[in-house]
């Protein structure tokens, strides 16, 4: 991650600078997030309100998948590796990416066309 990436907290994140953003194709960074459901709503929709696509993802977890693997709980990390590739499959070629993080409180949102 950059260290120029713009930081809000959710109560600085209202619709007007979310769509100032969008428009201008930033990523940024939601820090301090509590509940990531609503926040990620929020986000996910501004996006898909402008006719553009985002992902939404877990942070990390390419590293989670090969603990799962190495693991006596293989079976499940095959399954969730199979989930995490259809879903990439259903989203392909976002304009967007938004990742969550919910041990660090953040919620990172990059464009990436």
């Amino acid at each position: 991650m950059t260290t120029d990436l713009k930081r809000f907290t959710t109560e600085e994140l209202s619709n007007e600078t979310l769509d100032e953003l969008i428009s201008m194709n930033d990523s940024f960074q939601v820090v301090a997030v509590y509940d990531q459901g609503s926040v990620i709503e929020k986000i996910e929709g501004r996006i898909e309100r402008t006719g553009k696509k985002c992902r939404v993802f877990t942070e990390y977890r390419s590293a989670t998948m090969a603990g799962a693997f190495l693991s006596p709980t293989f079976l499940l990390g095959a399954g969730a590796a199979v989930g995490i590739a259809a879903h990439n499959l259903a989203t392909f070629n976002p304009d967007y990416e938004i990742g969550k993080n919910k041990l660090a409180g953040t919620v990172t949102v990059k464009y990436v066309k």
